[in-house]
Protein backbone atom coordinates (compact mmCIF):
# COMPACT_ATOMS: atom_id res chain seq x y z
CA UNK A 1 0.00 0.00 0.00
CA UNK A 2 1.43 3.08 -1.13
CA UNK A 3 1.30 6.39 1.57
CA UNK A 4 1.66 10.33 0.39
CA UNK A 5 5.21 10.33 1.47
CA UNK A 6 6.23 7.13 -0.78
CA UNK A 7 4.35 8.23 -3.67
CA UNK A 8 6.19 11.82 -2.81
CA UNK A 9 9.60 10.21 -2.85
CA UNK A 10 8.87 8.23 -6.44
CA UNK A 11 8.06 11.61 -7.56
CA UNK A 12 11.11 13.00 -6.19
CA UNK A 13 13.73 10.66 -7.41
CA UNK A 14 12.93 12.15 -10.95
CA UNK A 15 13.18 15.13 -9.57
CA UNK A 16 16.46 16.17 -10.76
CA UNK A 17 17.59 16.61 -14.72
CA UNK A 18 20.26 13.82 -14.58
CA UNK A 19 17.79 11.35 -13.52
CA UNK A 20 15.07 12.30 -15.13
CA UNK A 21 17.55 11.88 -18.56
CA UNK A 22 18.90 8.60 -17.46
CA UNK A 23 15.62 7.46 -17.59
CA UNK A 24 14.58 8.42 -20.77
CA UNK A 25 18.07 6.91 -22.03
CA UNK A 26 16.77 3.39 -20.26
CA UNK A 27 13.45 3.65 -22.26
CA UNK A 28 15.10 4.01 -25.19
CA UNK A 29 18.08 1.78 -24.72
CA UNK A 30 17.43 -0.91 -21.86
CA UNK A 31 20.59 -3.22 -20.26
CA UNK A 32 22.81 0.23 -20.28
CA UNK A 33 26.19 0.42 -17.91
CA UNK A 34 26.46 3.16 -15.67
CA UNK A 35 29.49 4.07 -17.40
CA UNK A 36 27.89 4.91 -20.77
CA UNK A 37 26.13 7.60 -18.67
CA UNK A 38 29.23 9.76 -17.80
CA UNK A 39 29.75 11.18 -21.50
CA UNK A 40 26.41 11.83 -21.76
CA UNK A 41 25.70 13.95 -18.74
CA UNK A 42 29.31 15.57 -18.66
CA UNK A 43 29.17 14.53 -14.83
CA UNK A 44 32.02 11.94 -13.18
CA UNK A 45 31.14 8.54 -12.22
CA UNK A 46 29.94 9.35 -8.72
CA UNK A 47 27.74 11.63 -9.40
CA UNK A 48 26.09 8.77 -11.94
CA UNK A 49 26.54 5.77 -9.24
CA UNK A 50 24.61 8.64 -6.75
CA UNK A 51 21.69 9.20 -9.81
CA UNK A 52 21.17 5.85 -10.05
CA UNK A 53 21.20 4.62 -6.63
CA UNK A 54 18.50 7.02 -6.10
CA UNK A 55 16.56 5.24 -8.84
CA UNK A 56 17.06 1.93 -7.52
CA UNK A 57 15.83 3.11 -3.89
CA UNK A 58 12.87 4.75 -5.45
CA UNK A 59 12.09 1.07 -7.36
CA UNK A 60 12.18 3.14 -10.74
CA UNK A 61 15.28 0.60 -12.61
CA UNK A 62 16.43 -2.65 -12.15
CA UNK A 63 19.98 -4.17 -12.12
CA UNK A 64 21.64 -6.64 -13.75
CA UNK A 65 25.26 -8.32 -13.52
CA UNK A 66 27.25 -8.63 -16.87
CA UNK A 67 30.56 -9.59 -16.17
CA UNK A 68 31.99 -6.99 -14.23
CA UNK A 69 29.44 -4.15 -15.32
CA UNK A 70 26.20 -3.85 -13.90
CA UNK A 71 23.62 -2.58 -16.72
CA UNK A 72 20.10 -0.99 -15.83
CA UNK A 73 17.17 -1.35 -17.30
CA UNK A 74 13.58 0.71 -16.40
CA UNK A 75 11.48 -1.09 -13.75
CA UNK A 76 7.64 -1.21 -15.34
CA UNK A 77 6.69 -1.50 -11.66
CA UNK A 78 8.17 1.73 -10.61
CA UNK A 79 6.40 2.97 -13.57
CA UNK A 80 3.09 1.65 -13.02
CA UNK A 81 3.48 2.81 -9.42
CA UNK A 82 3.44 6.38 -10.55
CA UNK A 83 0.61 5.66 -12.86
CA UNK A 84 -1.49 4.67 -10.45
CA UNK A 85 -0.49 8.18 -7.92
CA UNK A 86 -1.13 10.05 -11.23
CA UNK A 87 -4.50 7.85 -12.32
CA UNK A 88 -6.02 9.08 -8.51
CA UNK A 89 -5.55 12.57 -8.84
CA UNK A 90 -6.82 12.79 -12.05
CA UNK A 91 -9.89 14.92 -12.01
CA UNK A 92 -12.93 12.95 -13.93
CA UNK A 93 -14.88 14.58 -16.21
CA UNK A 94 -18.00 16.02 -14.86
CA UNK A 95 -21.22 14.41 -16.01
CA UNK A 96 -23.86 16.46 -17.84
CA UNK A 97 -26.96 16.98 -16.58
CA UNK A 98 -29.95 17.17 -18.79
Amino acid sequence: MSTALTDAELFRALGHPIRLGIMARLAAEPETCACDFTETFGVAQPTISQHLKVLREARLVRTRRRGTQICYSVDPAGLEAMAAVLAAITPRPAVAVS
